[in-house]
């Protein structure tokens, strides 16, 4: 009887132990945070060259020998500064030849003068022939075109003289300089005495293709494009290093077709640059802002990629997640723009995915927006 007794006790106490091993676990507790709307901005970046206002080149106007270098390489140059001499010599005593053979021009036209005024009273008086007169003349006339030719050619070895020293057409930054004094130099040479580069502004050309074209020119006012430019933001120049020009600037000129071959259109922003940091040959990238209105945002963080789509774990009501695909438009800092997949209101588990599965019950624990962005 005893035995009978324990033997029921036992199986009483494991039925019990059953029970109690077969009992749900408690749901797992996630951080959650619910989505709002916000006027968010994304940014685009377009690779971009930089160019000064001009590059010119400076080429010598006359042959001869390069007497004296007055810059150097890099050195900074203001308009109608000399940069090189070309020995003056030859050009000089080209121009007192030719104000010598001037002289003689004049002189002769003087005494082609003479003549006619002694001829026209002996014609009127019939001791000389009309012809005589008409002769003398027609020798006035020439001395008069000899003497204007060589005035020509006085101020011709002039202006040959003056082109003995170059100056600076323009303000900007001296090249390489590849002629040394006492090299000849000629205005057949291929290669330029040196480049200048007047880059107080600098052009950052920049291209978009015709779909980005069309939705960046449709977003600003204007019965044409110089009205377009006044409404369009500034942009930022984002340089090799990955850092900001210090100023920002405007895009003020777009090419007037597409290339064909590439089946994109040229943009021109102009950056100011007193300070010459800027040079041209730079490269760096144009970044366009796109504003979006009042969109739902997600963290990158709470989003996982499967077969290059993007997914997140919404919340209902039952505390039950389920994997929902979502489509975005941009990315603004750490967190994704959502184009469709969810709407304001909704709730998201916020960290910790990787550990659920579809169905799953979870015990939400709020995030606050402070401690949402200290986890960001």
């Amino acid at each position: 009887m005893k035995s009978s007794i324990l033997l029921i006790a036992l199986f009483i106490a494991g039925c019990s132990g059953n029970q109690q091993n077969n009992a749900p676990a408690p749901a797992q507790a996630f951080p959650v945070i619910t989505l709002n709307e916000s006027d968010e901005t994304t940014y685009v970046e377009y690779p971009a060259s930089v160019q000064g206002v001009s590059d010119i080149d400076i080429r010598p106007q006359v042959s001869g020998i390069l007497d004296k270098i007055y810059v150097a390489e890099g050195a900074r140059v203001t308009k109608g500064q000399p940069l090189f001499q070309i020995s003056p010599l030859p050009f000089r005593e080209a121009l007192n030849t030719a104000k010598a053979t001037y002289q003689a021009a004049e002189a002769a036209l003087v005494s082609a003068k003479l003549e006619v005024e002694k001829l026209k009273p002996l014609v009127s008086n019939q001791v000389v022939s009309d012809f005589q007169l008409k002769t003398a003349m027609a020798a006035e006339q020439l001395a008069k075109a000899n003497t204007e030719q060589a005035r020509a050619g006085v101020e011709a070895a002039k202006i040959n003289l003056g082109y003995t020293t170059i100056a600076a057409p323009v303000s900007g930054f001296i090249g390489r300089l590849p002629k040394k004094q006492g090299s000849l130099v000629g205005v057949s040479d291929a290669m330029a005495l040196t480049t200048i580069s007047d880059a107080h502004e600098v052009y950052a050309y920049f291209s978009l293709g015709e779909d980005d074209y069309i939705d960046f020119n449709s977003k600003y006012q204007g019965k044409d494009a110089a009205e377009r430019f006044k409404n369009m933001p500034k942009v930022s120049l984002i340089l090799a290093d990955k850092s900001a020009y210090t100023s920002q600037g405007r895009i003020d000129m777009v090419d007037g077709q597409f290339n064909r071959q590439t089946g994109s259109i040229t943009l021109r922003a102009t950056f100011p640059n007193e300070a010459g940091v800027l040079k041209s040959g730079n490269t760096g990238r144009i970044r366009l802002g796109k504003k979006h209105g009042y969109t739902v945002m997600v963290p990158q963080a709470s989003t996982v990629e499967v077969q290059d789509k993007l997914f997140v774990f919404t919340v209902d009501a039952k505390n039950q997640v389920s994997k929902q695909p979502i489509q975005i438009i941009g990315a603004s800092g750490t967190n994704y723009l959502v184009q469709s997949g969810l709407k304001k209101g909704d709730r998201i588990v916020f960290d910790g995915i990787d550990k659920l599965k579809e169905g799953d019950h979870i015990q939400p624990e709020q995030v606050s927006k402070d401690k949402q962005t200290a986890l960001n």
